[in-house]
């Protein structure tokens, strides 16, 4: 019973909106069940491939990765981290959550840096997406679930179309900041050269706002990963489930477990995506061994650039520090 009856009439948002789920889920089943098809293909593939090969031949390369782009302090920590995964008996579930946020990540990359340049170069686009981008990102996570249980049942597909949902806004908001944030001089440099639109797009911009759309990327992969309990709830396998399977049952061994693993591969992805973001900060990296022999070296302008630019996004609250 509404106490402002007599004065505000009641408005049945709720049932308009279970309607609208409930008539895209008759009219267009056949998508959802493509979508559904594709998606679970992809991550069950990600997740044999990751688990085929053998789990120290896997965390030998995962500190490989960290060699090449960081440091061999990185790789150290990558090696003790992960083994301490394997000691807990956490492997497995370990990769079906990594699989799942590698998947989410790539969708939402995908959808998110089209829309950040459009609405980089469009101020009515721009003006449109966020106030969408502010209700995906301030609506409740487990909202996210129903429409998601309804269209594709339980499982990894419901998890990864909420976790996508979630983690999307950054991606877009950051690379529309990271392009408008390119220097115009250096734009008008490019149209006075006669390039195009396009070249100018993919040979100054969006190289130049690398950084600062990387740092979207690392927010992606942070937000998806937060997501990876309420994915859990929706079925998906991994830590999440195992979260959830300890909160029910007071497992308090199999919830610290669970959740130790869910950090460890957040703080691994966070360091190695932000690596990728700012090469420049890390010449003891391989990478940065060879373009030091190289005579390419990042200048130490562009380093203090980015750093600046590093520097306004943790201002703004769109970046942890590290």
């Amino acid at each position: 019973m509404n106490d402002n009856d007599s004065i505000v009439p009641r408005i049945p948002i709720g049932e308009w909106g279970g309607a609208a789920i409930a008539w895209i889920n008759d009219n267009f089943e056949w998508l959802l069940d493509f979508i559904s098809l594709v998606l679970d293909w992809s991550i069950t593939t990600l997740i044999d491939a990751l688990l085929v090969v053998p789990a120290l031949v896997m965390i030998a390369l995962f500190a490989l990765l960290g060699l090449l782009v960081r440091s061999w302090e990185f790789a150290v920590g990558t090696v003790l981290t992960f083994l301490l995964i394997i000691a807990m008996d956490q492997w497995t579930f370990a990769m079906q959550t990594l699989a799942l946020v590698l998947i989410a990540t790539v969708v939402a990359v995908v959808i998110a840096v089209p829309i950040g340049i459009v609405a980089a170069r469009s101020d009515r686009v721009s003006a449109v997406v966020r106030p969408v981008l502010d209700f995906m990102q301030t609506m409740p996570a487990f909202v996210y679930l129903l429409p998601a249980v309804v269209f594709f049942g339980i499982g990894f597909v419901p998890g990864l179309f909420a976790t996508v949902i979630f983690a999307l806004p950054p991606g877009v908001r950051l690379t529309e900041l990271g392009i408008r944030g390119v220097d115009a001089e250096t734009v008008e440099a490019g149209q006075a050269f006669g390039a195009t639109p396009g070249q100018i797009l993919r040979g100054i911009q969006i190289p130049l706002a690398t950084p600062t759309i990387m740092a979207g990327v690392n927010q992606v992969i942070m937000l998806a990963l937060s997501m990876a309990v309420i994915a859990g709830i929706a079925g998906a396998d991994g830590l999440g489930k195992e979260v959830v399977q300890s909160i029910a049952t007071l497992d308090r061994p199999q919830g610290i477990e669970a959740g130790l693993g869910v950090v460890i591969i957040a703080i691994y992805l966070d360091r190695l995506t932000a690596s990728l973001g700012r090469p420049g900060d890390y010449p003891h990296s391989l990478l940065g061994r060879l373009r030091s022999r190289s005579g390419s070296g990042p200048d130490q302008d562009d380093d203090a650039g980015a750093q600046d630019e590093e520097d306004n996004l943790v201002a703004a609250g769109h970046r942890t520090p590290m």
